[in-house]
């Protein structure tokens, strides 16, 4: 990445940016509080920038918001626990395996998973993150690990108490 930035005499600040993805993007901060982005294509030189692709220019209160979204200060990108992704009523979810869980020690087939829920175990990922697709009746529920399942809404409740509480 290489960036630099200049002092425009009465009009305020530009920033040039070259990415490591190769793009240019050139800011320019007016003194007015206005932020112009230009997205530039790139020349044939690192230093060169060609025509401009696109110009978005924001207000103050508009370029604090990007800036909080691009630095991640409203969201930061990280593993979840817990996700759920919806298909014609199928859920897939990434479930976390708790110390205190009644499953740990157990099998998929001592606990009878899918028959009892009628919920399918589709990978399972252990804390050091050895990884497991499709793993079978033997295996083993640890403490720390993750399994993405796949069911109902209904199903995966179920499974969730079941192995947590080992009721349902």
């Amino acid at each position: 990445m290489h960036f630099k930035e200049t002092d425009l005499p009465g009009i305020g600040r530009k920033y040039w940016l070259h990415t490591r993805s190769g793009e240019h993007l050139v800011i320019v901060v007016h003194n007015d509080e206005r932020r112009d982005l230009f997205h530039m294509e790139s020349g044939e030189h690192a230093e060169e920038l060609g025509d401009m692709v696109s110009l978005v220019t924001l207000d103050d209160d508009e370029a604090r918001a990007v800036a909080a979204i691009v630095g991640g200060m409203t969201y930061k990108p990280q593993f979840q626990n817990e996700r759920e992704v919806m298909l014609e009523g199928l859920l897939i979810e990434w479930l976390r395996i708790e110390p205190h869980a009644a499953c740990v020690g157990k099998t998929i087939g001592e606990l009878n998973i899918r028959q009892v829920t009628g919920v399918a175990i589709l990978a399972a990922v252990d804390k050091e993150k050895e990884k497991q697709f499709n793993p079978g009746p033997e295996y083993v529920f640890t403490s720390g690990a993750t399994i993405v399942v796949a069911g109902e809404r209904e199903q995966l409740k179920q499974l969730k108490q079941w192995l947590t509480d080992g009721r349902m």
